[in-house]
């Protein structure tokens, strides 16, 4: 009998992920199969840690366009409780799990990492304030990671964060440096879609990106999302009372998505230039690989050709002042207290 993996991300399933018949069976067989259990927990690590790397480097260059910053450590949260409970033998075996909230992984060179934090260490508190300890539920819920991830945004972003970790039950307190970044949480979506998407809080990108691209590449999809969280696309085309679902191509909907795109588009390279990557990484993204993409956030009557989004992308580059400084607040950031009409 085989099983797939089931994690959460906020409170919505997110998808499945065929695993091997040995899960069903338990853990501790000693068989290939076990090894291509943690395997499959290896590579998801992997992943979670690829978009740590990217939204650390673009949160953290671009805080001064953000209104809303919060503590950057650059790490990778989750909970017991996120995994299927037939899988949470497997989990423990891979990312230790002493307690219900753990360090899944950590950005190389980034504040957690310089602070001694590392893999598989369990969280006790973050700046005196306990993260969950009790068992999880019988059901997989994110409710805990949440919380913790709460705690750590309510800190205050230019201040070290006192955080007490545990291994193996020897408990160690580390301080990690402030790292002050936009405000922001940032998901896999596991599953078959191209797809990705961001509602203001949230930034969330399918896993089959990562199998496709490379990480500057990548960082173009996920610097277009948080983009759309910086500029406050999602309250306010709900101000604009736009329709989404079956009417979100029609008319004045369609009209006003389209210009959230736009937006996403322009603001979207200004933070990848930011973040050290090369902007015109974006221009070939729409170029060479636009017409490769499917599904929700590409819609064509939502969003321009690929081809005239990469030479919007490219004129922008050109109008870049030579001597603009870095970061660089672009004319587009004015825009987000701005209506959508």
């Amino acid at each position: 009998m085989k099983i797939r993996i089931v994690r959460f991300a906020g409170p919505v399933l997110l998808a499945l992920v065929p695993m091997s018949a040995s899960m069903a069976e338990g853990p501790g067989s000693g068989t290939a199969a076990d090894t291509n259990d943690a395997a499959t927990f290896e590579a998801l690590r992997g992943v979670d840690v690829r978009m740590a790397g990217i939204a650390y480097r673009l949160t953290t260059a671009n805080a001064a366009l953000c209104r809303r910053i919060a503590p950057t450590p650059g790490w990778v949260i989750h909970s017991l409780g996120q995994y299927d409970p037939k899988l949470r033998d497997v989990a423990r075996r891979v990312f230790g799990f002493d307690l219900p909230i753990a360090v899944e992984g950590v950005v190389p060179g980034a504040p957690a990492a310089t602070a001694g934090v590392t893999a598989n260490d369990s969280i006790v508190s973050v700046d005196g304030k306990a993260v969950a300890t009790t068992a999880p539920a019988d059901a997989a819920t994110s409710n805990a990671r949440d919380a913790a991830l709460a705690i750590v945004a309510a800190a205050p972003a230019d201040r070290a964060l006192t955080v007490v970790l545990d291994r193996g039950g020897a408990r160690r307190t580390v301080t990690i440096p402030a790292s002050p970044g936009c405000k922001s949480n940032f998901e896999i979506l596991l599953g078959d879609k191209m797809e990705a998407s961001a509602d203001g809080a949230i930034v969330q990108v399918g896993v089959r990106y990562f199998e496709k691209y490379d990480d500057d590449t990548l960082a173009v999809v996920v610097a277009h999302e948080l983009a759309h969280n910086i500029l406050n696309h999602r309250a306010r085309l709900d101000a604009a009372k736009v329709s989404r679902g079956l009417f979100a191509e029609i008319g004045r909907n369609g009209r006003l998505f389209r210009r959230s795109e736009d937006d996403a588009d322009l603001l979207g390279m200004y933070l990848i230039r930011n973040a050290g990557y090369d902007p015109q990484r974006a221009v070939a993204f729409w170029r060479d690989h636009g017409g490769d993409i499917d599904g929700g956030l590409f819609r064509s009557r939502t969003h321009r050709s690929s081809g005239a989004r990469a030479k919007r992308i490219a004129d922008e580059i050109a109008r870049i002042p030579a001597d603009a400084p870095t970061p660089y607040i672009p004319p587009i950031l004015a825009t987000r207290d701005e209506p959508l009409e």
